[in-house]
């Protein structure tokens, strides 16, 4: 932990198994230095193997795919409640930047409060500017999209995945 906050110029990044309907490899540039907070939980849950099994819970045609629910979405639970739960780690202030939600970015999802991220991110298929300055984004997809564009979508308005959801099946903190 000390080395990611020692080094904010490090490139790191996260690497996303993906089986079910989309089935690859999803590769993701970190921002340290837009939201090095965020950055620091992701790769630490990431590097405890907390988001290994975790399924894509909410999925939205031409917004976006929603994962990391560490507590409540891993795969063979009661997917009722995937997107209810976080880590054992505290939530996050917000650390809001400039970045805009295009597509390939990642976010952290977050409940009405700002202040509440805590291990559930999302990755936009489609640029969506409403977002901007209200979510952090913590990242972008650098290789895989078509891996995140045949993600098993969801139904109704809130894009709940009915049905086997497609899952990260190991994640790893990569450099």
């Amino acid at each position: 932990m000390a080395a990611l906050t020692a080094s904010p110029a490090a490139a790191t990044g996260l690497k996303i198994e993906v089986e079910g309907e989309a089935d690859g490899v999803i590769e993701i540039d970190l921002l340290e230095d837009v939201a090095p907070g965020h950055v620091e939980q992701i790769t630490a849950l990431a590097e405890d193997g907390a988001y290994d099994g975790v399924v894509f819970h909410r999925v939205i045609e031409g917004f976006m795919a929603q994962t990391g629910d560490v507590q409540f979405g891993k795969m063979g639970g009661d997917m009722r409640r995937a997107g209810t739960g976080k880590s054992d780690r505290p939530n996050l202030s917000a650390e809001f930047s400039d970045e805009s939600f295009e597509r390939g970015v990642v976010g952290m999802a977050r409940s009405s409060d700002p202040d509440s991220a805590n291990s559930q991110f999302f990755i936009m298929f489609a640029p969506a500017t409403h977002l901007d300055g209200q979510y952090t984004v913590v990242g972008r997809v650098t290789s895989g999209m078509d891996v995140v564009d045949a993600i098993k979508r969801g139904e109704g308005q809130n894009g709940a995945v009915v049905g086997q959801p497609d899952v990260m099946k190991r994640v790893t903190v990569t450099d």
